[in-house]
């Protein structure tokens, strides 16, 4: 790249902080950062135009999980841990109301519901069954019952026929997160550079040459916010998952209202602006859905329609206004790497699909790792 005199001085030399990819996570890390160290020059680098990953192409669920959700963790994870992984979503959705506030994120309480289908009977009973063991654990981060059950007052199909109710569950704003995300770093004198894919670095004793597809440049700490496309910078277990979503065109009256979770939370979706956003399907093809491509697929496109059109919106026309992808980081565990990575790099990544939860608090943990 043809940089100039001041280009280069403005924006890369005697860089103290370089953080890669602008999402929740890098911005977070970023605004900590200046927190503590007030004169430091830091400068982020996104690969694409936007956020290329899932901050601002995630559905805007302000959540820490599903009962069934919860149920599966169990599984593969002791109490203890669960009871972590929770109350990190829940300090972690804190963090972000209270860094950018309620009305700047459009934050709306309309609790959420996990529905069942008619084949899930299985589940949907292991649910009630466990239901209250699940509110007592969980007590302790609540001071409350979290589940209950709860009728089909929005109508939908061919579900059983009560909802799982999540009374603390909410919405933000995705788009608008962002936004103010973004202009909080830039008040604060932090430089973002869009379309700079880092393509690798080498570290030094007291730096790290950080190569670039345009240009090369040293900064003396490196903190890596990439999650799904982690893989690309660092050998670490971290798989992209992609999560393809669509919306309706605006539905004149539309009565659903909250977030909702369909199949162990891999089908998504909730009201916006008078529309559905619908999201997930990675179930259908796990394997095919590792993948960092932007795109979307016939088979989970088809799937998500199917299900608007019989259980969803049964009794309603709707028109797709749009369809688009974004790229999760996951693993075989469900907790955040946040990590020194050699002597002036580190990382904040895998956020297993609870971006909006966690990334608040993640960044401000990748910053603190100095």
């Amino acid at each position: 790249m043809n940089l100039s005199y001041w280009e280069h001085k403005s924006y890369l030399s005697n860089v103290d902080f370089t953080i890669v990819g602008s999402g929740i996570v890098g911005l977070n890390c970023a605004l900590a950062l200046k927190n503590k160290y007030p004169k430091s020059k830091i400068l982020v680098l996104e690969r694409g135009m936007l956020p290329q990953g899932a901050s601002t192409k995630n559905a805007g669920f302000a959540c820490f999980g599903s009962l069934s959700e919860i149920l599966d963790d169990l599984n593969s994870h002791s109490e203890d841990e669960v009871l972590q992984l929770v109350n990190k979503r829940v300090e972690g959705l804190k963090l972000l109301r209270e860094t950018l506030g309620d009305v700047t994120i459009d934050f709306q309480n309309h609790g959420g519901f996990e529905l069942f289908s008619k084949a899930d009977s299985k589940l949907y009973q292991e649910c009630l069954d466990k239901m209250d063991s699940i509110n007592t654990l969980l007590k302790p981060i609540f001071n409350a019952d979290i589940f209950s059950t709860s009728s089909n007052q929005f109508s939908f199909k061919k579900i059983q026929r009560q909802y799982i109710y999540n009374q603390f569950e909410g919405q933000i704003d995705t788009g608008k997160m962002m936004q103010a995300l973004t202009q909080l770093a830039q008040q604060k004198g932090i430089n973002i550079l869009n379309s700079v894919t880092v393509q690798e670095f080498s570290n030094h004793k007291d730096s790290v040459t950080v190569k670039t597809n345009q240009f090369e440049f040293s900064t003396s700490k490196l903190f890596v916010a990439t999650n799904g496309f982690a893989k690309q910078l660092l050998n670490k277990p971290v798989l992209p998952a992609r999560a393809q979503v669509l919306i309706t065109k605006p539905i004149e009256n539309l009565h659903i209202k909250g977030t909702f979770h369909l199949d162990k939370g891999y089908y998504y979706f909730r009201n916006i602006d008078n529309r559905i956003l619908f999201g997930g399907g990675r179930n259908l093809d796990f394997k095919g859905e590792e993948t960092t491509e932007l795109t979307q697929t016939v088979l989970i496109q088809n799937a998500l329609e199917d299900l608007l059109k019989d259980t969803i919106l049964p009794d309603t026309l709707f028109e797709i206004d749009q369809r688009w992808s974004g790229i999760m980081g996951v693993g075989n565990q469900k907790k955040a790497i946040v990590k020194q990575v050699s002597d002036n790099v580190f990382c904040g990544v895998r956020l297993g699909g609870m971006g909006v939860a966690i990334g608040s608090l993640i960044g401000k943990e990748l910053a603190d790792l100095i």
